[in-house]
């Protein structure tokens, strides 16, 4: 028996290929948006988008290096459609893309996300291997966080949160992060998987704006990665700029345990409440 939303513990839920031998998953109450009740948070689906990535002709020489998620609108609390597809090979460099179907409250199908990624053949260059960013404080400096107040939601209350400074104050929001469920149900998440399950919140916590009086919804995340992560813990060292004319720029630095794996950088829409 399939398990309900309510009772899975993954943010997806497998329910077999369609007609069309595309994936198709039943998404979960752990993904709900802080925005609103009917949509997912950024974070899960681009996860799920990167899972698809990986498994276009999947070549273990190769990595994902850099990763484009474009959110083509709000993505529903609803049954979800993978396609994923080859759009450049090569020998040592490929783009591949994904995409996220849903149908809308309209009653109309269509992609509701979508990302694009370049692998790259990997090659010994650990003797030249350096990180440009400065390593987050470890672990063992952060403070348990439990969100509160208007920070509520299905996806945020099934994060565990470790915050090395206070949220809203001068420079970057810092936090270390795990998912507690499982990406899909049954299936043990990749380090890239991982990272992106939490990637996204970075918009969140380098945000230095009263969310009781303003939203601020990314419609994009770009995410370098010039190394693969490793372990349960995301460090995420984010800070927006908000500009006059209602949009803003989050950019940050990913981390894992061992040091900075690579920076994040999205597009947001702000707007009065």
């Amino acid at each position: 028996m399939t398990p309900s939303p309510a009772t899975a513990d993954a943010f997806y839920v497998p329910l077999g290929p369609n007609e069309r031998g595309h994936e198709v998953f039943r998404t979960t109450e752990r993904t709900v948006s802080l925005w609103a009740p009917t949509m997912q948070h950024g974070a899960p689906p681009s996860a799920l988008l990167v899972r698809a990535l990986g498994r276009v002709a999947p070549r273990p020489d190769m990595q994902l290096t850099r990763v484009v998620v474009e959110l083509l609108g709000p993505v529903p609390i609803a049954d979800i459609e993978v396609r994923a597809w080859m759009e450049r090979p090569g020998s040592s460099i490929e783009l591949v893309v994904a995409e996220l179907w849903a149908r809308t409250s309209s009653g109309v199908d269509r992609a509701v996300a979508r990302g694009t990624a370049w692998r790259m053949a990997t090659a010994d260059t650990s003797a030249v291997s350096s990180a440009a960013d400065t390593p987050l404080k470890p672990l063992s400096d952060a403070a348990v966080h439990t969100w509160g107040g208007t920070w509520k939601s299905g996806y945020l209350d099934n994060v565990e949160m470790r915050a090395l400074t206070e949220f809203g104050v001068d420079g970057p929001g810092q936090v270390w992060a795990r998912p507690k469920p499982a990406l899909v149900e049954g299936e043990s998440m990749t380090p890239m998987e991982r990272l992106f399950s939490i990637a996204d919140i970075a918009n969140g916590i380098g945000a230095k704006i009263d969310i009781d009086r303003w939203t601020f919804l990314n419609t994009d995340l770009t995410v370098h990665v010039f190394r693969e992560p490793v372990g349960e813990w995301v460090g995420v060292s984010a800070e927006t700029s908000t500009g006059p004319d209602g949009f803003a720029m989050s950019a940050g630095v990913l981390h894992d345990e061992h040091g900075p794996v690579g920076r994040i950088a999205q597009t947001v829409l702000v707007r009065p409440r």
